[in-house]
């Protein structure tokens, strides 16, 4: 029999008729069963579950500053404003530094000797520190940043940040700051396949992520500054970093009192004036 009058017969038969509303009706509960747990309002925005911070989905805006721009406009800022940072801001400050780009092979932003991505990203969030959609705030504390489920977990909780900012040597920029981002580094990931010269390679991508804090903050038009001076197992103890843990950055975060701005001409008379032309 052709296949065009058996495919007739199929879809006329009376079998069919009672099966077809069956498919639409499980077609639809497909639909919003993948809106809620893909595109659902919640998703977008952030939302809390007992312990666990959902963070707004990362995106890929074309609306702020070029790359060129944020290269131009970056400087480490020390000053800032008594105000909070938005969950979204938190958001792409995180995946920024560390989130996942590649999501067959779990590549994330910063590059890394052979991907074995050996840090750890904490946050330290002061009283008042994160305002969420609904303008209330995260609950003060250190957390955990998970780049796989784009969610943050509370390690400890409390206001931390001026024990932070007494193990940094008491630089006030660390108490001031709404947020401290803290990265880890476990070498062990990178030297078990790399020997001693893995080492080196855990500190260059401390300095990329680093970097892409940096960028992604004056992007959103935030201030920061990375921080290299502290006693180790003070920090250790108050983030509650694990054994294999060790402190490499603590990377301050606010709104800037004031922001770096410089123009294309001046950056072109600074060359030329050391061309001697």
């Amino acid at each position: 029999m052709p296949s065009s009058k058996l495919l007739y017969r199929i879809f006329y038969s009376r079998k069919f008729k009672f099966i077809l509303p069956a498919l639409i009706i499980a077609l639809i509960l497909l639909s919003i069963y993948i809106y809620n747990v893909y595109l659902s309002p919640r998703e977008s925005i952030g939302y809390v579950e007992g312990e666990i911070v959902y963070l707004p989905l990362p995106r890929i805006r074309k609306d702020v500053l070029s790359v060129e721009e944020a290269l131009a406009y970056r400087r480490s800022i020390r000053d800032y404003r008594n105000e909070s940072l938005t969950i979204e801001q938190l958001s792409q400050l995180l995946w920024a530094a560390y989130g996942i780009t590649e999501p067959r092979r779990g590549f994330k932003t910063s590059p890394s000797a052979g991907a074995t991505y050996p840090l750890e990203i904490y946050v330290v969030i002061k009283s008042g520190g994160v305002r969420t959609e609904n303008n209330t705030y995260l609950q003060p504390g250190v957390y955990h940043y998970d780049p796989y489920k784009h969610v943050l977990v509370l390690v400890k909780k409390g206001d931390f940040s001026r024990e932070l900012m007494r193990a940094s040597l008491d630089q006030e920029w660390v108490g001031s700051a709404p947020i401290n981002i803290v990265i880890a580094a476990v070498f062990e990931r990178t030297t078990r396949y790399y020997g001693e010269r893995g080492v080196r390679y855990v500190y260059m991508e401390v300095g990329h992520a680093g970097q892409n804090i940096y960028l992604e903050a004056t992007a959103l038009g935030l201030g920061c500054v990375v921080v290299g001076a502290f006693y180790d197992e003070d920090v250790k103890e108050i983030v509650g970093l694990k054994d294999d843990e060790e402190p490499m950055y603590i990377i301050p975060v606010g709104v800037p009192k004031k922001s770096y701005r410089v123009s294309e001409e001046e950056i072109h008379q600074y060359i030329l004036r050391n061309r001697g032309g």
